[in-house]
């Protein structure tokens, strides 16, 4: 493993993860995605009381993303290695936050609906 190219991490995450779990998760962030670019562009503008309750989701995503991530290795906090191992795990804390922040507010503005405009 001399080069780091998309397809060589491609390969490396679904012997992780397994093709369907990867394939799956690949297809769920591309919706969250789209169903997070529909409602900034449908609103015009970001709430910050929907932003807010998003940020407090953030430390359940962290949480939830590592416990994904031990399960699916087959590994605990007692199997960390070395400095790049805590390096991924805080990386793979941080990209669960993030991803629960951008899934919970694409779910509370879809659920609420668009907010009224005042002019």
């Amino acid at each position: 493993m001399q080069e780091l190219t998309p397809g060589m991490m491609i390969a490396v995450f679904e012997e992780i993860f397994g093709p369907i779990v990867f394939w799956a998760m690949v297809a769920a962030a591309i919706a969250i995605t789209i169903a997070y670019f529909y409602v900034l562009i449908r609103d015009r503008s970001m709430s910050m009381r929907k932003f807010l309750l998003a940020q407090l989701s953030m430390p359940v995503g962290a949480v939830a993303a590592i416990w994904f991530v031990q399960v699916m290795t087959h590994s605990g906090i007692s199997d960390l290695g070395g400095p790049i191992d805590v390096i991924v795990y805080l990386a793979v804390g941080a990209v669960g936050a993030i991803g629960m922040a951008i899934l919970v507010y694409t779910l509370q503005s879809l659920i609420r609906g668009k907010p009224l405009q005042c002019w």
